[in-house]
Formats: C-alpha cells, structure tokens, sequence
C-alpha cells in the first residue's frame, strides 16, 4: 500500500512539474472562479470623472505613490501631491518607536493639512495613511496586542475574528490613522517560512473562514452607514498571490507550483475577502514560476480586475516593484502597466514619481492606465468618506487614548489567547490548583516582548522594555494573580531553581521575536539556547510535575521537551494578554484550540501538509486535547533527522561550498536570503563556481553596483562563540575588482543585530595582485554580540566589486590592534 502510494506521488510530482513549465507564471482566467463586481456608484463615479479632469499629470503621478514617514516630509506631500504615506515596521513620528500616541496624531495631521493645502485651481485630495496593524494597533505603546494569525487560526472562531477586527479598527482611529495592511491571509505551506506565524494554518479553509469575519470588523459591511468610517478604516488582502507557497518556505521567493494548485489553495481566501468588499489588495513581494507578482499582469489585471470585478486599489510591497525585471526602486512603470495602483516606495518615491511623470509623458505608462489607477484610488478615499472627514484629530475617535488597550478589549484578547492554545500532552497535571504552590520559569514566563513576537512596536520586535507594555500582562503575572486569588503562592525563577519546593512548575520558553525573512530557518529543530530543557529535567529529577508553555511562530520540533514535560501547550504568540494562559492552566476555561498547522515529527523541515503522500505528523492538523483528556503515551523519538552539532572553529567555507550545515546564500536590495548550490544571479550579486586548485574549488562573486547585494555564510542556528577565546576571520581569496564605495564585512548576531567594518581599503591593497590571506579579528568588527552568531560571515556592497573565494575559516589568534 505504501509503495502505491509512493508511485502515485511520483506520478503527481510529474504532472506538476509538467504543469508548472506550461503555465511559467501566466494566469488563465477562464480556469479561476468568477466573481461578480459590485455596481458602481453613479454619484462618486461622477466625482471620480471631475477630480480627473480637474488633476494635473504631476497630481496625478503623486497620487500612485506612497512614501514611508522616515523619509517623506508633510511638505513632500504638498509639493508631491502624494496619495499615501506609511510607517514601516521600523517608522514611527519623530523616528521614536515608543512615543506617544498623541504623536502619531499630530503627524496624520500636519500631513493631512499639507494634502489639503491649496495650490492655484488643483483640486486638493485628502492624503491616506496606512500601517501595519497586523495583531492589533501593534506599533502603538499601550495598544492591545491580539495573538498572532497562527494563534487565532487554532481558535477556528470567525465570529472571534469580527469583533478583533473591530476593536484594531477603534484604536487605530484613536491615533488618527485610515488604513490598515492586513489581514494577511496566506496560506502557509512550509513552515519553514519567516512569516507563517501571519497564516492562519496550512488548510486554505481556514484562512477562508476568516477573511470575510476580519475585513467586516475592519471595514463594516457595505450596507452600513458607517462602512470604512467612524470605527472602521480601510482593509488590505495580502499577500497577492501565494506568499505562502514559496520554494523551500523562502520569503519573497517564487511558488513553483501549477495554476490549480494556485486556484485551490491560495486563492479561496481572497475570493471570500472580495465578497466582503476589501478595498485594497497587497501584491506579493514572491513570485508565481518565475514571474514576480509586481509585475504579473495576468493575475493583477486578468484575474483580480476583470475576472472577480475587484474595484478597489493594487498597492504595493516594500520597493517590492524593484525586482520585476528592468525595473530599479526608482523606475518601474512596467508594475502599474501591470496591474498596481499605488507604488510602495518608503525611501525611493522621490526617484520612482520623477521616473514615473516621464514614462507618462513619454508614453511608456499609457494614459489610461494611470487615470485607472488614480479613479481606484480615488474611489476608495471618497467611499470612505475622506474627503469630507476633515483633519484625523476632528474625526469621532480621534484623541481617545483611553480606548487604547481598553479593558472590553483587552477582554477580547483575553478570549482569543484562550482559544488559541493547543494542549499537545497531559498526563494528569493539569488542571492546576490555584491553592497551590507554583514555580514559573523559563525566558519567556515574565516577557511582554518575546510573548507578542515580532510586528510588536518594531518590525522584528526587539528593543523594548517592560515599560513599553502599560497594561499588558505576562504569562507570570497572570499566573501569580491566579494564584493570589485562589490562596496559593508563585515564585518566579527564570532558571528554575525555588527557594520553597513547588507543588508544581511552569516552564514558559521558546522562539525569540523575529519578522519576515529574519525567521525563514534551513530546519525546524528547536534552538534551546536558554536552557529550557536543562531546567525541566532538573525539576523533573526533584520529582516536581512540569507543565511546559511553548511559544513559537510556527509548529518546531520539540520532541525532548514534550517528552520531559508531564503537560505540553503550545501557545504560540499570545500577545499582551497573558492572563488568557492561567485562565486554561488553572481551569477556569478548557481547552479550545486545535492544531492549524501539522506538527512536525522530525527537524529536517520538509513541507507537511495534510493530504500530502506519507502524511506522517507527530500531531496531525486539528489536534488538541482538553482538560478530559489523558495522555501519556509513548517516549517521543529524539533523533532531530539533522546533523545539530558542528564545530563552532575551523573552515566555514572551502572547496566552493560552505561546510557542514551552514549555508551560502546571497541576498539582494530587496529579496531575503537565497540559499545556493550553484551558478546563481539575482541582480545585484552574481555568484559562479571557478577553478583554483580542482575543479570548481572557490567561487567568484560580482557585485553589480545595481543595488545592494551580500554574500552571507550562515549558521543553520545560531553559534555561541564567546568562551572560543580571540578568533579572526582567515580569508583566502584574490580581488579582481576593487570596490568604489563601502564594502561592509558583516557579523551578523540574530533579528536586529549587525555588526559592520567596512573593508574596502583592505580590498583595494590586494586588488590586482593574485591570491592573497587577509585575517580580521572579530574583536575589530565593532558591536559583534559572539554568544549568538547566526551568520560568522557576509560582505556586502553597492558598488560595482568582483572577488573570487578560496576558503574562510574562524582562526585562534592573539588579540591585535586593529588597522
């Protein structure tokens, strides 16, 4: 049977792959569902045609552009006549992350008046700011933060998802903002996908379920007088077209799969997001078998536009246009010619408005695209009512800061973080009693941050305090009030060690924050780096029952920790409502939450999908026990089915191939790191194996100067390298191609941590003269944190540079003054 099975997934694989090369990224829309579009509005359609014939072509190149706050000034957007601004997971009103939020509705102000500025008969266009709201108001201080997607898709409550929907909404209009970039409504294919923990699950039902429940809470539903105003603001689907279904789960990669499995898997969730009315579509940084979405005419235009009848706005990714071939962040009319209405330029606008007025004036961007992209533009401000809501800090909810992390939402929150939480094991220890004695440990018990993930006040999520969190409560404290009010006593022990012995101990661990392409991983084998294991065997021997809270991103394996625990939850990212964790644990409320993705039963990290040929999950899609449930079971295998160990010295890389389980990878001004075996070119770094001693022994690497591109060894975990004693970077190579600008050697530490030295000089000594050995100590890269490496080398540079690689190797060396 099984070998029947096998044979049938052989002939599937065939087919696909016979599929993929005949549909090579180009959508035929008689194959997808069709969609009927909803009537027009004669009387803003009427305004639409008057606002057009009244526009200059400058007003209306500047209306399909969108600048992030950082770079883009009120007074850009008057003189601009920009339609939109941002603020990027790492923007925020006066560069401040953590200020108030009365800021931020200050800066929606002063760019709303300079939008409205008057300029000679120019008719004045409200401008439009968006955010990424993506677990709530999350760049907020204060704000309630929700679970991520993957918690709220283990609750399978869509009516739960309306009311988020609508509490997000409120708090953004505190703030004076108009629109948010979610949901996200990918469907997660491999988990080893920086961004899975944005899916809602593996089952496109999920997502589908959903999408119509979030949009109306966002938006309101068409027939209410207050659809996108007053509480409500403008949606976003995202991303446009299987983000979730990328190679080998790269972020911003390609979906090298057949158009049906396109049509089956990632488009049902828009369909449903269409029939709620979704304003905006965000196009995929991805690909679709070679074609990048930004770019995909068939499927912005043929299938979005004309076959589901979507009359709202395409707008774009981060500079995510720059990578449709011939195109630059600066120059791409190619993209709107495609389908996109709004351009995505958060540093590049300026350039990309210059580019775009010529490609008008010259006829490369055809008048009728442009006015169809500033008539959907238009259209979505005047049906939300922009145009005569006056400045954001007069609209109804505009300054009530109380409502930020009220308590009816927070209470909403609380209820999504118990019906998020998937109980995996229970051999008798759970229910807690609260009139009991209660250890909490582990890295994650007391910690806002790493409890929300990343998208949490910063893009990745790192760099707050505790204090950025007012209102927020932790997994502990939620704890101890549980405890308090039940008679019993908590102590709280990051490393698990009591003063008075437990009656019973909560181990809370777990991924760091992290976002986007920083979390793609090469496996999922969980990096125990806090000692999380070592604690609950410890409290084990002591013979203290361990209830284990995993919080996580995505399902990894944990197969040690699961079989030391006497209880296992996997909690994922519940967000500032921690004490939705003690009311499950102490039996308040049972558990709900069913497992959206499958659990993997080894670390290697190959796709697991229900329905895939040899489905063979540790815990298979829509497992969760309750309190009812009993069970022990079997020891858990704890062969990982990866090599884990390697050693942290010696040759990274040599013979042309990075060694053991690092990675080589190249990345370029917009795309995450790309793993490579080969010959490879993604624009701005062209990387093709050589010959020095043997056959293909190094590599050379040519820098474009296109735009930045970086040559990265990688560790498939991070590396503790602290207690190596000094180590040097001992490099064999031979510069062909000096560099004119910067060359930064980066040591790279983990999300947000970088540490640079520019080495061009030493490039430009050795340029010309053959094979040289250059050694760098590491104590000379300022800022490099040597307890986490997670890549010992990259070089990256914006200028033209070719360089050819023998071997780099972390060498001993005697501590020397750096040059």
């Amino acid at each position: 049977m099984r070998s029947g099975w096998l044979a049938l997934a052989s002939v599937m694989a065939l087919t696909a792959g016979a599929a993929i090369a005949q549909d090579a990224g180009v959508a035929h829309p008689d194959r997808w569902p069709s969609l009927a579009a909803a009537a027009p509005d004669a009387a803003i359609e009427a305004r639409i045609d008057a606002l057009i014939a009244a526009m200059s072509l400058e007003q209306k190149v500047g209306q399909i552009v969108q600048g992030d706050i950082g770079s883009t000034t009120p007074e850009d957007v008057a003189t601009y006549h920009l339609g939109s601004i941002l603020n990027g997971g790492s923007s925020s009103p006066g560069g401040d992350d953590f200020g108030p939020a009365s800021a931020w509705v200050a800066a929606a102000d002063a760019y709303y008046d300079a939008s409205m500025r008057p300029n000679g008969k120019l008719p004045r266009i409200p401008v439009m700011w968006g955010s990424d709201a993506v677990h709530g108001h999350n760049n907020i201080v204060g704000a309630t933060l929700f679970p991520h997607n993957i918690g709220l898709g283990a609750a399978r409550n869509p009516a739960l998802m309306e009311k988020i929907g609508r509490v997000t909404a409120i708090e953004m209009r505190v703030t004076g903002l108009d629109w948010t970039f979610a949901p996200t409504i990918a469907v997660a294919r491999d988990d080893r996908w920086g961004r899975t923990y944005e899916s809602f699950g593996e089952d496109p039902a999920i997502a589908t379920s959903y999408a119509a429940a979030l949009v109306h809470g966002l938006q309101g539903r068409r027939s209410d007088p207050d659809w996108l105003k007053g509480p409500h603001i403008i949606a976003t689907a995202k991303h446009f077209l299987a983000d979730g279904g990328t190679a080998d789960g790269r972020d911003r990669g390609d979906a090298k799969i057949a158009e049906a499995e396109l049509i089956r898997f990632h488009a049902p969730a828009y369909v449903a997001a269409l029939k709620a009315d979704v304003q905006s579509v965000m196009a995929s940084f991805s690909g679709w078998n070679g074609v990048k979405m930004h770019g995909n005419a068939s499927l912005l235009t043929s299938v979005l536009k004309q076959r589901w009848g979507f009359d709202g706005l395409v707008v774009g990714d981060w500079d995510g246009h720059a990578k449709v071939p011939g195109c630059s962040p600066t120059d791409c009319p190619a993209s709107i010619v495609a389908g996109l209405d709004m351009f995505m330029g958060p540093a590049s606008w300026k350039g990309l408005y210059a580019s775009t007025l010529a490609a008008a004036e010259a006829g490369a961007l055809p008048m009728a695209r442009l006015d169809d992209a500033v008539r959907r533009i238009l259209r979505v401000k005047l049906r939300a009512g922009l145009f005569e809501a006056g400045k954001p800090s007069s609209r109804e909810y505009a300054g009530r800061y109380e409502l930020l992390g009220a308590p009816d939402h927070r209470t909403v929150a609380r209820e999504a973080v118990r019906e998020s939480l998937v109980l995996l094991k229970n051999s008798g220890v759970l229910p807690l009693k609260p009139d009991a004695r209660i250890l909490v440990a582990g890295d994650g018990a007391d910690n806002v941050a790493k409890q929300s993930g990343g998208w949490t006040l910063s893009w990745q999520g790192t760099g707050t305090k505790p204090e950025h969190f007012p209102g927020a409560t932790s997994i502990f404290a939620g704890v101890r009030d549980a405890v308090k009010a039940g008679g019993g006593t908590t102590e709280l022990s990051l490393e698990g060690r009591f003063k008075t012995r437990p009656d019973a101990a909560i181990v809370v661990f777990g991924e760091d924050p992290y976002a986007e392409f920083q979390g793609d991983r090469a496996d999922l084998y969980f990096d125990d780096t806090r000692g999380s294991l070592d604690a609950m065997k410890r409290l084990k021997a002591a013979g203290i029952p361990v209830v284990a809270v995993f919080l996580s991103g995505r399902p990894l394996w944990v197969n040690r920790h699961i079989n030391t625990a006497d209880a296992f939850i996997a909690a994922w990212l519940p967000g500032s409502e921690g004490a939705g964790v003690a009311d499950v644990l102490f039996g308040k409320v049972d558990f709900k939450g069913k497992l959206p993705f499958s659990w993997p039963a080894d670390a290697k990290g190959a796709p697991l999908n229900i329905g895939d040929a040899d489905y063979e999950p540790l815990y298979p899609l829509g497992f969760g026990l309750t309190l009812a449930d009993r069970s022990t079971g079997a020891a858990l295998s704890e062969d990982p089915g990866i090599i884990v160990e390697q050693p942290l010295t010696g040759p990274i890389f040599t013979r042309g191939r990075a060694v053991g389980t690092r990675l080589l990878q190249i990345d370029g001004a917009n795309d995450s790191p790309q793993a490579i075996s080969g010959a490879a070119d993604n624009g701005a770094i062209a990387v093709r194996p050589v010959d020095r001693d043997a056959q293909e022994d190094a590599r050379e690497i040519a820098w474009s100067g296109k735009s930045r591109g970086t040559l990265i060894v990688a560790n498939p975990r991070a590396a503790d390298l602290s207690a190596a004693g000094p180590l040097a970077l001992a490099l064999d190579l031979r510069v062909d191609q000096a560099p004119t600008a910067p060359a930064m050697l980066e040591i790279r530490c983990g999300p947000g941590c970088t540490a640079r030295l520019d080495i061009a000089d030493r490039l430009a000594t050795i340029a010309g003269k053959g094979w040289q050995s250059a050694s760098i100590p590491l104590s000379c890269v300022p800022g490099a944190k040597l307890d986490n490496i997670t890549a010992p080398f990259a070089l990256s540079s914006s200028a033209p540079l070719r360089l050819t690689l023998s071997s780099i190797a972390l060498t001993p060396v005697k501590e020397t003054p750096c040059r």
